[in-house]
């Protein structure tokens, strides 16, 4: 016989056999829901009063940076001695305003005295050689010149006696062999007489030379004499220019050796401020560009005159000339920062700078969402820079909120959560 089965009805029917399926479908449904919704951002509660919030806003981006400079004079000359020596007296100090010529170091040299005194020794000896050697030449041209007068009336005699003894032979009146001794005498003292010339030109040409010649030893060594006394007068360092002495080192007795600094003139009147900026603007920093900066409430204006090429611990060298007036009571040494203009003003996205730029280097940036309840990575591109903003080329829009403060704490989460 057969039983009729009652069906379950209300909750009985929510737990019975067939409505097990329909549990299992429902959470995986749910599951998947779940899976769905949730997502793979990290996200991270922070106080917001913590934070630095501000405004991307629509301006001018003045293009310029800020650089620190030192004060120095435009000109600057080296003290160095040419001639080394002892330290004898100091006549300037330090600090002190000298004109150009003034003694500022007066050094000794005992072996430069020694020089001097040999050189006029061996001057005195040379000029006594000389004055010894023109008597000697000259008392042979007197002997050589009475010689060859002797010989001239020796030949005036024989050609006497050559034409007596001609006349004689002709008419027969003479041997043969008295008129050819006559004819040889005369001729014989001919020739000598020729060669008495002839040795009397050869040694005034010889002594003409060697005469020159000693002359123009001596003189070189007069030359000699003077540029060692003018080794003397190096021995006194003077200023070069008016100026100011700075950086004096020296003190009494002290050996001091040639061609070593000792100190420096500064020029007085003109000066140059010499900045240090950062490798990365050494392409857009040449010779022309225009600074200023503020002293005591006044703006003064400032040109790049030399750019140096090398860079030295992440900076370069930049010279800047100050135009028109210079502050009051400008010193050597004095620190100044200067404002670098690089380029024309232009119309762009600008947010302030802030110090999670060391973080991201302007690759993103949290962007607060519309609520205020939290803020978001987003990537972004940044441009230039100068001392108050960044300019944003792309991923920001004016009046969007953004968290400029260090991400340090939470650089590595999606979302941040106030």
């Amino acid at each position: 016989m057969d039983r009729v089965i009652e069906q379950k009805k209300g909750i009985a029917a929510a737990f019975s056999k067939k409505a097990v399926p329909f549990w299992i479908g429902g959470c995986v449904a749910a599951l998947v829901i779940y899976l769905l919704l949730q997502s793979d951002s990290r996200v991270l509660k922070v106080d917001a009063a913590a934070l630095t919030i501000s405004n991307a806003t629509s301006g001018k981006f003045d293009d310029y940076i800020r650089v620190g400079g030192q004060v120095q004079p435009m000109t600057t000359i080296q003290l160095s001695p040419l001639e080394g020596g002892i330290v004898e007296r100091i006549v300037a100090e330090e600090g002190s305003r000298v004109k150009a010529g003034d003694p500022i170091v007066v050094l000794s040299n005992e072996n430069l005295d020694m020089q001097i005194l040999n050189s006029e020794a061996e001057l005195a000896e040379k000029e006594n050689m000389l004055r010894n050697t023109l008597i000697s030449m000259e008392q042979q041209k007197l002997s050589l010149r009475q010689e060859e007068m002797g010989l001239a009336l020796n030949v005036k005699r024989n050609k006497r006696k050559y034409e007596q003894q001609k006349a004689l032979y002709e008419d027969k009146l003479i041997a043969r062999e008295d008129f050819i001794q006559a004819e040889e005498d005369y001729f014989l003292s001919v020739e000598k007489y020729e060669l008495v010339r002839e040795r009397a030109r050869q040694d005034s040409t010889y002594r003409s030379i060697e005469i020159q010649r000693m002359e123009e030893s001596l003189e070189n060594m007069r030359l000699n004499m003077k540029i060692i006394r003018r080794r003397k007068d190096n021995l006194v360092i003077k200023a070069p220019i008016d100026g100011e002495l700075g950086l004096l080192d020296a003190v009494l007795g002290q050996s001091i050796q040639s061609g070593v600094k000792i100190g420096q003139i500064n020029s007085i009147g003109t000066y140059k401020i010499e900045a240090q900026i950062d490798e990365h603007y050494i392409d857009r920093v040449a010779v022309g560009l225009t600074a200023t900066f503020d002293r005591q409430g006044e703006v003064f204006n400032a040109t790049i005159r030399k750019v140096y090429p090398e860079v030295r611990s992440g900076k370069f060298q930049a010279d800047f000339r100050i135009d028109g007036n210079q502050p009051a009571n400008i010193r050597s040494g004095q620190t100044y920062y200067l404002n670098l203009q690089l380029g024309q003003s232009e119309d762009a996205v600008i947010i302030p700078r802030g110090s999670f730029y060391q973080t991201t280097g302007g690759k993103w940036i949290y962007v607060v969402v519309p609520g205020g309840d939290k803020a978001v990575k987003r990537e972004i591109r940044i441009g230039r820079q100068n001392p108050k903003y960044y300019e944003v080329l792309e991923g920001l829009e004016p009046g969007e909120k953004v968290i400029t403060s260090s991400y340090e704490s939470y650089k590595d989460y999606d979302v941040i959560e106030f």
